[in-house]
């Protein structure tokens, strides 16, 4: 483990596409499922007190904020007008983008992190990985994120120069949590790090028994996350120490997320978790095929999507299915809430907003790839990645 260091300021990226199932060929498979189930892995900031200095907004992290609920507080697209502008990159864009102070951040495939001007499409700068093909979802005012090439980059956000980068001892698909200070992410090396913002430095480490590929969540002291080892983890921030862990009978690639004192996240037993803060079990809700997508929750319910082809609506307190919609193709993408609408993609090429009470279609975009990216949304615009394209619509 090396450190290269510069400096310091705030932003992060989070997760890249993966499949999930074993480390040589389970990796590539695991990418596409995790890349999926991270948020689809894509877009990945993380709020600090560092990043409270600029813009406090729930768009500049990965699923809107530090306990990953999928929640943006922000101004919604409730009709689709147009397509403000499209970015084409080298290769695919899975990784789910992160939005911060008129900048959208974002990785491709063709091993770039890129920053771009949200009014105008324009490329602001793009900094340059070595052989990383999956991204992690970045998070702001530094940008952090994790690479294919097993190193945590921290880059300056209006320079794109590097300030530190820490190096694991494999693959970082997990998208970076910052908080207090404090860098969080897993690596496929079975490994959670803890690594200060300032100087790069690693705080703890704490060791599972297989990859870590899921993006943690940070509530009230206790960094959650999940393995493949088949337990979702529960850690406390400041010593690294285990809390308590709870057992699931297959993966957890499915980044949790945090709310009201219950934990929740999938599995690739085809199950939606609902687990309290202690690590009890609250429910559990079957679907019929892989939880890859990873939850949001508003207002009582949580949403989430399946390789079934739906997004499912469940109620929070009952772990009853409130209603479902169907795509033509899997679910991978994470959904993200905004103003009573839940914006999410399929592998059926298309970005869908449906109204959170009804389940009722308000519109749908079409792309011309698949759409694993997990959306963000920022000022009535949102961004996603499908195919070589990052898109941004209102």
């Amino acid at each position: 483990m090396k450190v290269k260091s510069e400096e310091t300021n705030t932003i992060y990226c989070k997760e890249k596409r993966i499949s999930i199932f074993g480390k040589s060929m389970f990796k590539m498979l695991f990418i596409c499922l995790m890349i999926i189930f991270l948020g689809i892995f894509m877009v990945g900031c993380s709020q600090s007190t560092e990043s409270r200095m600029g813009q406090n907004s729930s768009e500049s992290m990965f699923r809107g904020n530090l306990q990953r609920t999928g929640v943006f507080m922000t101004k919604g697209v409730h009709e689709l007008t147009e397509l403000k502008w499209q970015l084409q990159t080298d290769d695919k864009v899975n990784s789910s983008p992160a939005v911060s102070d008129g900048v959208v951040y974002f990785g491709s495939d063709d091993n770039y992190l890129y920053a771009v001007n949200t009014q105008t499409g324009q490329l602001n700068w793009k900094f340059p990985t070595i052989n990383f093909k999956f991204l992690s979802s970045p998070a702001v005012r530094v940008v952090y994120f994790g690479s294919t090439d097993n190193y945590l980059y921290a880059v300056d956000v209006n320079t794109g120069q590097l300030k530190w980068k820490f190096e694991t001892n494999e693959w970082i698909i997990s998208s970076p949590a910052v908080s207090d200070g404090v860098v969080y992410f897993g690596s496929w090396d079975n490994y959670l790090y803890a690594v200060n913002i300032k100087t790069g430095q690693l705080k703890w480490k704490f060791k599972t028994n297989n990859s870590v590929g899921s993006s943690p969540a940070v509530s009230d002291g206790v960094v959650y996350f999940g393995s493949t080892d088949n337990y979702l983890y529960a850690v406390d921030v400041n010593t690294g120490q285990l809390k308590w862990k709870f057992k699931t009978d297959a993966k957890v690639g499915s980044s949790p997320a945090v709310s009201d004192g219950v934990v929740y996240f999938g599995n690739t037993n085809n199950y939606l978790y609902a687990v309290d803060v202690t690590g009890q079990l609250k429910w559990k809700f079957k679907t019929d095929a892989k939880v890859g997508s990873s939850p949001a929750v508003s207002d009582g319910v949580v949403y989430f999507g399946s390789t079934n082809n739906y997004l499912h609506a469940v109620d929070v307190n009952t772990g009853q299915l409130k209603w479902k919609f169907k795509t033509n193709a899997e679910v991978f993408s994470s959904p993200a809430v905004c103003e009573g609408v839940v914006y999410f993609g399929s592998n059926d090429n298309y970005l869908y907003a449906v109204d959170v009470n009804t389940g009722q279609l308000k519109w749908k975009f079409k792309t011309d790839g698949e759409v694993f990216s997990s959306p963000a949304v920022s000022d009535g615009v949102v961004y996603f990645g499908s195919g070589d394209y990052l898109y941004a619509i209102n």
